[in-house]
């Protein structure tokens, strides 16, 4: 099976911590370049020096950038393809605070809007040039198993993720003939900065962290909270060679917790 991804360029955004910080860890791993992409220019930098780099011209720069700021963010990328072709995309970002769609404002939406799907079309649009010409893309898009079951009290996030589900299928159709394939994956309750953020949000209704994570876990068949590498290695391979006739799936990776059979 050919993982390698040896002379490859990749773009991992929200890279500072969690799924994106192992993504890049597992693609660089795999012999490719990662441009590091995120708010957090220190952290970045730090992790670009971090990352294997033991390949013939293998090489990694942080870019740090807010991806609610969609002009800055589209300089930013424009700068990156104008240096070197992308060829893996990993588009990433963290997820809208919880709460119910009946109490969420129009802002609320449009900042979830502009952050997640805005922010991939951005950044995916820019790279798809140099995808193009090395008949070679991955578009991997990190989201949510919202998509297929939506999850109680994250009203604005699972209204955007399902948005940017649609939007990858539709892309899917349309580059799958020049080399480039778009899919998303689907993390279940891993042990990110966004799942303790959804425990503390419970453990402030009263709740004990105890009592929390163990209502979570009683909905999860694995009977464990998933780690980010676990996410990486799949994001890992379907941005490799093997994975070339995979395309437009939205994969769960949530230790069996999706009942949903697509």
């Amino acid at each position: 099976m050919d993982l390698r991804l040896t002379g490859r360029h990749a773009l991992v955004c929200g890279a500072s911590q969690g799924i994106g910080r192992a993504t890049a860890f597992e693609l660089a791993a795999l012999g490719a370049s990662v441009t590091l992409l995120s708010r957090s220019a220190d952290t970045l930098a730090a992790l670009a020096r971090e990352l294997p780099a033991g390949q013939p011209g293998q090489s990694h720069e942080p870019i740090a950038v807010d991806m609610l700021d969609t002009d800055a963010l589209a300089a930013a990328v424009a700068r990156i393809v104008g240096l070197h072709a992308v060829h893996v995309v990993v588009n990433n970002s963290g997820g809208p605070p919880p709460g119910p769609a009946s109490t969420a404002t129009p802002d609320d939406f449009l900042t979830a809007f502009r952050q997640h799907l805005l922010a991939a079309q951005v950044v995916t649009r820019a790279c798809l040039p140099g995808m193009r010409a090395a008949r070679y893309g991955r578009v991997v898009n990190v989201i949510s198993t919202s998509v297929k079951e939506p999850i109680p009290n994250l009203g604005v996030s699972n209204t955007v993720r399902a948005a940017v589900a649609g939007w990858a299928k539709t892309l899917s159709s349309e580059v799958a003939h020049e080399g480039i394939t778009v899919n998303n994956v689907l993390p279940g309750y891993t042990r990110t900065p966004r799942l303790e953020a959804l425990v503390e949000a419970s453990c402030k209704a009263g709740r004990s962290r105890e009592d929390v994570e163990r209502g979570l876990l009683a909905s999860v068949p694995a009977a464990r909270f998933g780690d980010p590498a676990e996410v990486a290695a799949v994001i890992a391979f379907l941005a490799s060679p093997a994975a070339g006739y995979v395309n437009g799936i939205s994969l769960s990776v949530d230790g069996g917790r999706t009942r949903s059979l697509n």
